[in-house]
């Protein structure tokens, strides 16, 4: 007989749902960490801004207008690092108010990697003074007006070029456009639904006004991704590291559910006859 009869068994009604609760409540955070790392640890993954198909062959389509800001350096930065960490094929196309082939499709993702230094602040090291952008290449002789449909149609004609592989298009812009070139800009973006090529956006803090356009032209296929920031110094940490605070998370929990399986001790009763 392992039950003790009791007259008040009716007391300890509450102890044993405190018990049941805890002990629930224990088990399911050891299993909900240990999925959660799971899940965020299974591959190598890299912090891509944009979701790209396995294994694409992408053509970048970067702004370099005299629209882009220097605020917004930092998240072409962000883009530009996150792409050249993958292992992916990457062309680039640059553009303002003409546009040109930087870097051929195919090109492996590492050639963008020196790239990324011209977008990225650099640490303070001397007082009292802020530090700046690096000169890049392209903003004394080639940043202008902004035509986006010339990049849009460069990366078009390149995407089609290998009609049985068609590359998935990622545009990185602030989407301010010269309002003479809405009417082509529209014609191009219809142009990619009718081929079917995927034409992702990269947005560098564009304005409702400009989101909304494209928003109108393209629909739900190909909504708006705001860029990620770089601060001042920041490491380029493009893959997720391992989740180890939900791994001790869980196993504090597999312990705390074990000590409290062994040291409270388990009663049963049935009330008294």
């Amino acid at each position: 007989m392992n039950e003790i009869p009791l007259a008040y068994a009716e007391r300890f009604a509450s102890d044993a749902r405190r018990t049941l609760l805890v002990r629930g409540l224990l088990a399911s955070l050891t299993v909900a960490a240990l999925l959660a790392a799971a899940w965020i640890s299974r591959t190598p993954n890299t912090q891509t801004i944009v979701t790209l198909p396995s294994h694409a062959n992408t053509i970048v389509v970067l702004d370099l207008s005299a629209s882009i800001a220097s605020d917004s350096y930092s998240r072409i930065g962000a883009t530009l690092s996150s792409l050249a960490s993958s292992r992916g094929r990457y062309g680039l196309v640059v553009f303002s108010d003409q546009a040109y082939e930087a870097l051929p499709p195919g090109s492996p993702a590492a050639d963008l990697a020196p790239l990324v230094r011209y977008f990225v602040l650099p640490k303070q090291v001397t007082p009292g003074f802020a530090p700046t952008y690096p000169a890049n290449p392209w903003s004394r002789t080639f940043s202008a007006g902004t035509r986006i449909s010339t990049g849009l149609e460069l990366a078009h004609s390149l995407a089609t070029r290998d009609a049985t592989h068609r590359a998935t298009v990622v545009l990185v812009s602030d989407l301010d456009d010269d309002p003479g070139d809405l009417a082509r800009l529209a014609s191009i973006m219809l142009a990619y639904r009718r081929d079917a090529i995927p034409l992702r956006i990269v947005g560098l803090n564009p304005s409702n006004r400009d989101a909304q356009f494209f928003e109108r032209v393209l629909g739900h296929s190909s909504p708006i991704v705001q860029a990620g920031v770089l601060e001042a110094g920041e490491p380029l940490r493009n893959r997720t590291p391992f989740p180890w605070s939900l791994l001790v998370l869980a196993l504090t929990a597999a312990v705390a559910l074990a000590a409290h399986e062994l040291w409270v001790s388990r009663l049963t009763w049935e009330p008294a006859r």
